[in-house]
């Protein structure tokens, strides 16, 4: 088994045991927000049903993703964490603008909550969420997919943190708006994270040029190389996060003979300094430019 695939595996892994405290938990806070009349602790249970559905996409992905390459799908599955990145993006979006819309119906008519209740459930929670963030911090620095529901974990912890302090400071001024108030704020925090995992995502699905990657620099330090005239036709895009790919076509010195030893050192040094693993070259001189110019004219 290659290094890829245990990695693979391990991140599967780490993906069914956050499943299954998240799960778990879902169900402690469905009774707890019933049990305590509270909005911040229903929201936070609708919004951990969400991560339970994008873990599930997640392991799908990953598995998914352990597929050899075939005649249809040349390049593989990568794509399809990207897919599920967005989708669990897509969700977060959703449930976010509802917590905002429940929050601010309950701020004119606020409902009486249990905070004995609240913070016996967050308190479970806490500790959930942070196991769940230890278990995929790693991870997540590899994989998009693996990316997102760390994002979701995070989030998760917050609002367990928050349900605690407000469930404290309404025990002791009684402000019972304080609890939606809480739900809006939770849900303008998630709002832009989502946004950002989601324009991440967006950008790979559309063959963007992946962040922190500049052309110019490509174009410059290629331009660099001994024999070396133009570079046109420069592509980069990534099939997956961490797997980019580039093509280019280098127009070449007519008196630089062997074009293998330079050939070599364009994907040496692309592969060095820039991370990218998968390269398509081609090799031309200014005469076969020409001939494609007047065959194109």
């Amino acid at each position: 088994m290659s290094g890829k695939e245990d990695q693979s595996l391990n991140n599967e892994k780490k993906l069914w045991m956050a499943l299954s405290l998240t799960t778990i938990f879902i169900g402690v806070e469905l009774a707890g927000s019933i049990i305590s009349n509270s909005l911040a602790l229903l929201s936070d249970a609708a919004h951990l049903f969400t991560d339970a559905v994008a873990l599930i996409i997640s392991i799908m992905a990953v598995r998914l993703g352990r597929k050899k390459a075939d005649k249809k799908r040349t390049f593989g599955y990568y794509r399809l964490e990207i897919l599920a990145a967005a989708f669990n993006a897509s969700i977060l979006f959703v449930v976010a603008f509802y917590i905002i819309y429940e929050a601010y119906e309950r701020l004119y008519m606020p409902h009486p909550v249990q905070t004995s209740t609240m913070l016996i459930v967050a308190s479970i929670g806490l500790i959930i969420n942070f196991t769940t963030t230890r278990l995929l911090h790693a991870a997540s620095k590899e994989s998009l997919n693996i990316k997102s529901a760390y994002v979701d974990a995070e989030a998760d912890m917050l609002s367990s943190l928050a349900v605690i302090l407000t469930a404290l400071l309404i025990q002791m001024t009684h402000w019972q708006y304080l609890d939606s108030l809480l739900a809006l704020g939770v849900s303008m925090w998630i709002l832009p994270r989502s946004w950002s995992l989601l324009k991440e995502s967006i950008n790979i699905l559309l063959e963007g040029v992946p962040e922190g990657i500049e052309l110019n620099q490509i174009n410059d330090v290629l331009l660099d190389l001994p024999g070396v005239l133009d570079v046109h036709d420069l592509h980069v895009w990534a099939l997956t996060n961490g797997k980019i790919s580039l093509s280019a076509h280098i127009i070449i010195d007519e008196k630089t003979k062997d074009d293998f030893p330079l050939l070599e050192a364009v994907i040496k040094l692309l592969e060095e300094k820039f991370a990218i693993t998968h390269s398509t070259i081609q090799i031309e001189t200014l005469k076969c430019e020409e001939k494609q110019d007047l065959h194109r004219s």
